[in-house]
C-alpha cells in the first residue's frame, strides 16, 4: 500500500468514527445541558463552593462567573508552580521561575497549553497531575458553558436569562468530559500508554552517556488533552514520543478524540435551538473547510519535489516515521483547525506552504471545527456577520433564527472577529521591530519571521502548537505571549455573552418568503465564502511575508 493510500484510508476511516459518534454523543449533550435535575457528586460540589445551582443570570453575571473562576485557577497553578520545589513527588525538579509559571498557569487556564519548557526535566508529578491536568478539564469546561450560553441566546426569547455558570461548567465535567475521558484512557493505556507515578530512570548507554526517563500519569492526561482540545503534552515531543502515542491506530484515535466533541456540538446546537437543520448548515460549513484544508495539506507535504523526498514518500524532515506524511498531515490540520495544538510532528519542517496551512488554519479562528465550545460560539458568530452581509446585499433586515441581527448585535460580533487579529498583529510586529526578541529566533529570513507570527498566532488563537525553532522561555516570551492568551481568551467571551444577553431579550421574528434560508446549502457556501475572506484580507501581507514568500522561493 502507497503512502498516499494509505493516508486516505485513515482520513476515510476518521470521518466515519466521527459520523457514528455524531447523533449519540450531540444529542447526549444537548440533553445534558437542558436538564433541571442535578446530580448528587453535583450537589456536593455546589454546596462546597456556595453557588446556587438553580438561579438564572443575565450574561453580566455569567461573565463574572467566568472570569472569578478563572482568575482562581490561575492563581493556584501559579503558587503550585513556584513551591514545586517543597511539594513531594517533585522528582526533585526545582520551583518554576516567576516569568515561566505565569506563563504556564495563563495557558493551562485559558485551555491554550503552549509549553515553553520541557514537561518531562521541568514538572513532577503533583503539577502535573493536580494542576495540569485539572485545568485541562475545567478550562474545556467553560469552554463548552459559553458556547450553551450562546445558543440559548438564540433559542430563548423576552428573557436574558442565559443559564447558569456554575451548573454549564460541573455538569460538562462530571457529565461530559470525566466519562469520556475515562473511556479514552483505558483504550490508550491497552494501547501502550504509560500510566504510573514512576520516578527518573536510567535507560541504556547513547554514544558514551546514559538517558534518563521519567513516568507519569500520561494517558489520563492525554486522553483529557485531546478531549478537552487542550494540547499540553506531558513530554516535550508531545504526542510524538511514544509514551503518549506509541502506534497509528493511538495517533489515529488522538486525531477523532480532539475533533469528536467540537463537531457534535453542531448537533447539539441543533436539538437546542429547534432545527437540527440549522446544525447540519453549521456542521457542513465546519466540514468542508476541515476536510479542504487536511486535503491541501496533504497535497504539499506528498507533492514536495526532489528524489530524496520522493523516496521517502513526501516531505519527512520532523515527521514520526511511525506515522509517515499522511497521518502527520491529518493531525496537523486537526490541530490547527482546532484549538488543541498537540503535535505528532514538527510544523516548522513543513513545506513553507504546509507551514502556512497551519497558520491560516489558527487564523480562521479555529472554527472549523474549532476547540470544546469555543469553536461552536466562533462558527456561529461568523454565521451572523453572513447573515448581515447577505442583508446588505438584498436590501432586508438581517435575521437568524428568528433573531433580527441589528446595530447592537453587529457591533459584538465585528468586535468579536477584529479582536484576535489586532493581538496577533500587534504583538508580531512590535516582537519583530524590537531588537530582543529577534534573538531568540533559530532561523532567519521570511521562515523566521514565520516561528514569530505562528508563536502569537497560537497564543492568541488559544491553540498553544509552536512552529520550533524559538526559544520562547524567555522573559519577552513568557511575557507577551501570556497576555496574548489572556486577551485572546476572555475578551471574545465579553462579546459573545453580550450578544447571546441581546438576543435572549429580543422576541422572535416570524419567517417570511424573504428571510433567508440559514439551513439551506447556499447559507453554508456563503458562510465559507465570508469565513476565508475576511480572513484572508486580514491576513494575507502577514503570510505573504512568512510561509507564502518561503512556499514560492523553494
Amino acid at each position: 500500500m502507497g503512502p498516499v493510500l494509505a493516508g486516505v484510508l485513515q482520513l476515510l476511516a476518521l470521518m466515519a468514527a466521527l459520523a457514528l459518534a455524531y447523533i449519540p454523543l450531540g444529542n447526549y449533550m444537548a440533553r445534558v445541558y437542558s436538564s433541571d435535575r442535578h446530580w448528587r457528586v453535583e450537589k456536593w460540589i455546589y454546596k462546597g463552593i456556595g453557588a446556587d445551582p438553580d438561579t438564572q443570570m443575565r450574561w453580566p453575571a455569567y461573565l463574572r462567573g467566568v472570569l472569578a473562576f478563572s482568575v482562581v485557577g490561575v492563581l493556584f497553578l501559579y503558587l503550585l508552580q513556584r513551591i514545586q520545589g517543597a511539594l513531594p513527588g517533585s522528582l526533585g525538579f526545582r520551583s518554576i521561575d516567576p516569568d515561566q509559571a505565569f506563563n504556564t498557569a495563563v495557558s493551562f487556564v485559558t485551555n491554550t497549553n503552549w509549553q515553553s519548557y520541557y514537561g518531562e526535566q521541568a514538572m513532577g508529578h503533583v503539577v502535573q497531575t493536580a494542576g495540569l491536568a485539572v485545568q485541562n478539564f475545567v478550562s474545556a469546561a467553560v469552554g463548552i458553558a459559553v458556547a450553551v450560553a450562546l445558543v440559548r441566546g438564540f433559542a430563548r426569547s423576552r428573557t436574558g436569562d442565559l443559564g447558569n455558570f456554575w451548573s454549564d461548567m460541573v455538569r460538562g465535567v462530571t457529565r461530559v468530559l470525566l466519562p469520556g475521558a475515562f473511556i479514552a484512557a483505558v483504550v490508550l493505556v491497552a494501547c501502550g500508554v504509560i500510566q504510573n507515578f514512576s520516578g527518573i530512570h536510567e535507560v541504556g548507554q547513547f554514544l558514551g552517556g546514559s538517558q534518563q526517563w521519567n513516568g507519569g500519569a500520561v494517558a489520563s492526561q492525554e486522553a483529557m488533552k485531546e478531549l478537552g482540545t487542550n494540547g499540553g503534552g506531558y513530554f516535550n515531543a508531545n504526542s510524538a514520543h511514544p509514551f503518549e502515542n506509541p502506534t497509528p491506530f493511538t495517533n489515529l484515535f488522538e486525531i477523532f478524540l480532539l475533533l469528536v466533541i467540537p463537531f457534535a456540538l453542531t448537533r447539539t446546537f441543533g436539538v437546542m435551538v429547534g432545527s437540527v437543520k440549522q446544525g447540519y448548515a453549521i456542521l457542513a460549513t465546519m466540514a468542508t473547510i476541515w476536510i479542504g484544508f487536511t486535503a491541501l495539506m496533504m497535497w504539499t507535504e506528498f507533492a514536495h519535489h526532489g528524489p530524496a523526498l520522493q523516496l521517502a514518500g513526501g516531505a519527512m524532515e520532523g515527521k514520526e516515521t511511525r506515522f509517515g506524511v499522511g497521518a502527520s498531515s491529518i493531525f496537523a490540520t486537526a490541530t490547527t483547525l482546532t484549538s488543541t495544538g498537540a503535535v505528532d510532528s514538527f510544523h516548522s519542517s513543513f513545506t513553507g506552504l504546509g507551514g502556512g496551512i497551519t497558520m491560516l488554519g489558527m487564523m480562521l479562528g479555529e472554527i472549523a471545527p474549532g476547540g470544546t465550545g469555543s469553536g461552536l460560539y466562533g462558527m456561529l458568530i461568523m454565521a451572523v456577520i453572513a447573515v448581515f452581509i447577505a442583508g446588505l446585499m438584498v436590501g432586508r433586515t438581517p435575521e437568524y433564527l428568528g433573531k433580527k441581527i441589528g446595530i447592537r448585535e453587529i457591533k459584538l460580533a465585528a468586535c468579536y472577529l477584529l479582536i484576535t487579529p489586532a493581538l496577533v498583529l500587534i504583538f508580531t510586529a512590535v516582537a519583530m521591530a524590537l531588537p530582543t526578541p529577534g534573538h531568540s529566533m533559530t532561523n532567519s529570513g521570511a521562515h523566521g519571521f514565520s516561528e514569530i507570527l505562528y508563536a502569537y498566532t497560537s497564543a492568541a488563537n488559544n491553540n498553544g502548537s509552536a512552529f520550533a525553532g524559538l526559544n520562547a522561555d524567555t522573559e519577552w516570551f513568557n511575557t507577551t505571549l501570556g497576555l496574548a492568551m489572556v486577551l485572546g481568551r476572555f475578551l471574545p467571551m465579553v462579546f459573545v455573552l453580550a450578544l447571546a444577553g441581546s438576543l435572549a431579550e429580543q422576541k422572535p421574528v416570524p419567517a417570511t418568503a424573504g428571510t433567508l434560508r440559514t439551513e439551506k446549502p447556499l447559507f453554508t457556501g456563503l458562510l465559507v465564502g465570508a469565513i476565508l475572506i475576511i480572513t484572508g484580507l486580514t491576513y494575507f501581507p502577514a503570510l505573504a511575508l512568512g510561509p507564502l514568500a518561503e512556499g514560492l522561493a523553494s
